[in-house]
């Protein structure tokens, strides 16, 4: 059977079961572009775009899942979340998904829903939260954002593997070849490995901008990191 990669292809989930995350995507999708808007700048704009084209070229990169002919692969929700915001960066996996569906046809459009859904919104979602959260608790360094930008790449791509998982338990119409049990076990296994091939791409590439031009890392808010403590050796004499 032809390979299922994250991005679900047409006839893997029933027709219900899409419609509805079709309509749920639409709506979470609208309410982006609604809070995008606010805060759309000339600065924004062309990062938008930067991150879209990033994503896109790294989520060509497929890695096979030995069980029920699956692959997965590099989303970029972390690294959007980082620089963009959940906001913009929601919308800039969703444009990614969307020209991957129609022009190259890497998932099904009737699935669009539900790879909006795992990809743009369950994975960007769940890594801004981590980002806020981690933000609050390491040191503002670039060590601290090393941290963050993996921790948040792991978990987001965990999430949506397992969106997918209960998607496929609400409304899957083809049998992969293992039960649920494998196929959750498997799609968990292969991509925390994915996870953190991502998250070490993620921490150095965010890591990176943040030394050059920590306006560009919205997860910053345009404030530079700080450096590392280092402790003043105390000579004899000044005791």
């Amino acid at each position: 059977m032809e390979t299922v990669a994250m991005h679900i292809s047409n006839g893997i989930i029933n027709g219900p079961v899409a419609a509805a995350f079709a309509v749920f995507a639409l709506g979470a999708l609208a309410g982006c572009l609604l809070r995008a808007r606010q805060g759309l700048n000339d600065r924004l704009a062309p990062m938008a775009g930067l991150v879209a084209a990033f994503i896109f070229a790294v989520q060509m990169l497929n890695f096979p899942i030995f069980t029920a002919g699956v692959s997965g692969h590099l989303l970029g929700g972390a690294l959007a979340a980082m620089l963009v915001g959940p906001w913009v960066g929601a919308l800039c996996v969703a444009v990614v998904l969307v020209v991957q569906a129609l022009v190259f046809g890497d998932g099904g459009v009737a699935m669009l829903g539900l790879n909006i859904t795992n990809m743009a919104i369950l994975g960007t979602a769940v890594a801004y939260g981590l980002i806020a959260l981690l933000l609050r608790v390491v040191p503002r360094t670039a060590g601290g954002l090393a941290v963050t930008a993996f921790v948040a790449s792991v978990l987001s791509v965990l999430v949506a593997a397992m969106g997918f998982v209960a998607q496929y338990r609400l409304g899957g119409t083809t049998d992969l070849g293992a039960g649920f049990g494998a196929l959750t076990a498997t799609m968990a296994g292969s991509h925390v490995l994915i996870g953190i091939g991502e998250g070490l791409i993620t921490a150095t590439t965010v890591v990176t901008v943040a030394k050059v031009r920590p306006d560009l890392v919205h997860a910053l808010r345009g404030r530079p990191l700080t450096a590392p403590a280092v402790p003043v050796p105390v000579t004899e004499g000044a005791r």
